[in-house]
């Protein structure tokens, strides 16, 4: 095995991994937190998300192709956004709650209202050729809202004229309704009329006349001058009593998606381009995650500073100058890495000294085994020997005597190194 530094990625693939990677990562945080994984909306209930004759899904597409920005909100907190609020509650919702939504936004935007009519079923899945969210008409049945605009009286029957077909008029078109059996209308003192019954006048969609001051939807009312306010502060309350005016079963009239087109524009007025409709009081609501709440003031901040922190880290990461620097063994192999690491623990520990006089006994039994002299003498006796044969075949060379005296002796560590440097001399001239 090489002990070299190889790196198995180029630098552009480790790149290429990292951005693939933190791209699927921000795809799946941005599915999280706009709700597509909260499952599908389109349940054939009636509202912006359903798909069957009584929602509004088709109204909610085409005010996107008009250039506004829609949203689908599944949460409370969107009920407080500026911009137009398009409200579809059931039948025996809370009266109470939808008069507390309408009262908070009275100063923060304008709220369109469409009462339900139907009562719908879904379509068995073995129904010829039914899709996801279709469903059947039951029968109408009107709205009870107790608590919530307690002086407006809604009306069901039906409105024929001669044997024809129900029709309308207002906002300067006409058209005619899927169904003439069954008409929702309304009644109230303070009711200003948007579109009205093209055979008796029954009042289909109106804004309430609160005191303020809505020149756009001044200009559809059906009553003239009389319905001028004088409070621009106030924001408009609009009330669709008939559903099929706006559901999907009326827009398969091009003049119910022209009026359609004319009443939320007017009913936004300058508010803005957005149109939030509102899923929660159709039982669709959720409540805010941690992912959502991490990119709403004031945690963005925060979220924003771990972002630039994560990227800065990965830039230093990704640009580091050469290969990871490998780690070497504490000890390593062979005799001479275990002397060396020997003698750097002595050294480390200030004890050189204590090794002199070792050292000095294995120097004197390594020249007697050379020499071949008696094991039984006594130092004294061999180093005279040593001495001896030293002056033989180098004379005029310290004796071993005094360098191993010498040795023994020194306490500093030039001392201690000088004299053991000697005695290996003195050992290479007697072994040669």
């Amino acid at each position: 095995m090489s002990g070299g530094e190889t790196n198995p990625f180029s630098p552009r693939a480790v790149l290429g991994l990292v951005l693939f990677g933190a791209l699927v990562f921000i795809a799946l945080l941005w599915m999280m937190g706009s709700g597509m994984m909260a499952g599908s909306s389109n349940d054939g209930g009636g509202h912006a998300g359903g798909k069957g004759l009584n929602g509004y899904a088709a109204l909610a597409a085409f005010m996107e192709k008009r250039g506004y920005t829609v949203r689908r909100s599944r949460t409370e907190a969107a009920l407080d956004d500026p911009g137009l609020l398009v409200l579809t509650p059931e039948q025996f919702s809370d009266g109470k709650d939808i008069a507390r939504i309408v009262e908070k936004r009275r100063f923060t935007g304008p709220t369109l209202i469409v009462t339900p009519k139907w009562r719908a079923m879904a379509m068995p899945p073995t129904a010829k050729g039914a899709q996801k969210g279709w469903v059947s008409l039951a029968g109408p049945m009107p709205p009870n809202w107790p608590g919530f605009l307690d002086d407006v009286t809604i009306d069901i029957g039906p409105m024929r004229a001669g044997g024809g077909t129900a029709r309308w008029r207002g906002a300067g078109f006409a058209g005619e309704l899927p169904v003439s059996e069954v008409v929702l209308s309304g009644k109230g003192r303070r009711l200003v009329p948007l579109v009205r019954g093209d055979q008796d006048g029954r009042i289909l969609a109106a804004y309430v006349n609160d005191g303020g001051m809505h020149p756009m939807l001044e200009n559809l009312a059906m009553d003239g001058p009389g319905a001028l306010g004088d409070d621009e502060d106030v924001h408009p309350l609009v009330i669709v009593f008939e559903p099929d005016l706006l559901d999907n079963y009326g827009f398969a009239d091009a003049a119910n998606a022209r009026l359609a087109d004319r009443l939320l524009r007017a009913a936004a007025g300058d508010s803005g381009q957005t149109i939030t409709f509102d899923l929660t009081l159709n039982g669709l609501g959720r409540s805010a995650n941690l992912l959502t709440l991490a990119f709403t003031p004031p945690f963005l901040a925060a979220t924003l500073c771990l972002i630039i922190a994560a990227l800065v880290v990965g830039w230093r990461a990704f640009m580091r100058f050469g290969p990871p620097r490998r780690e070497g063994r504490d000890i390593a192999f062979g005799k001479r890495a275990l002397v060396a690491n020997s003698a750097g623990l002595i050294r480390r520990t200030g004890r050189l000294h204590l090794v002199a006089a070792p050292y000095t006994e294995r120097a004197r039994e390594r020249l007697a085994k050379a020499l071949a002299l008696p094991r039984q003498a006594d130092a004294g006796q061999t180093d005279a020997a040593i001495d001896r044969a030293l002056a033989v075949r180098q004379p005029g060379s310290p004796p071993f005597s005094l360098i191993a005296a010498r040795l023994r002796s020194a306490s500093r560590v030039q001392d201690i190194l000088k004299a053991a440097q000697e005695l290996h001399a003195l050992e290479r001239t007697l072994h040669r």
